[in-house]
């Protein structure tokens, strides 16, 4: 099975000028966890995920309206495109510990985004345990990741 078989074709995205009260806005009005930063005609440039506009909110000390995705985005997000197999873009998902794709064509423009949600609620029991098995890895080292920053904090 495809990506472009069942990938989400309607994205929200922003702009690397798009401020984080904009983002904020997007992201709950249109339901969605992740924001591509397109720019050049929807060439995608980055990515900002609503834990990234959380963390940068609660850290930067700015206002909503006066932080830029372009500081906010991780630049160069890993991606997919239409054509590749779902399972290998489980795998990527696993190996680069995130829950969402962008998927974009051979010039790089936005064409959609797999999440793991759209792999679930679209494929076979057997792209169901692959999906699974690809969250437990993504959990794993969010977990590891958050019990090192506490141990860092416990011995400062």
């Amino acid at each position: 099975m495809q990506v472009q078989e069942i990938m989400t074709q309607e994205v929200s995205c922003g702009s690397l000028e798009t401020n984080a009260a904009a983002a904020a806005e997007i992201m709950w009005t249109r339901n969605c966890g992740v924001l591509p930063i397109v720019a050049d005609g929807g060439r995608v440039v980055g990515i900002v995920t609503d834990r990234d506009l959380f963390i940068a909110l609660g850290t930067q000390n700015r206002r909503p309206a006066d932080l830029e995705m372009r500081e906010i985005m991780r630049p160069e997000p890993v991606s997919c495109a239409p054509g590749d197999e779902v399972r290998q873009a489980l795998r990527t998902m696993a190996k680069e510990k995130v829950h969402r794709l962008p998927v974009v064509d051979e010039s790089g423009t936005l064409k959609g985004i797999l999440s793991l949600d759209d792999v679930l609620a679209r494929t076979d029991s057997a792209l169901k345990d692959e999906t699974i098995r690809a969250l437990k890895t993504i959990s794993e080292h969010q977990k590891t990741a958050r019990q090192e920053s506490l141990a860092g904090k416990a011995t400062a």
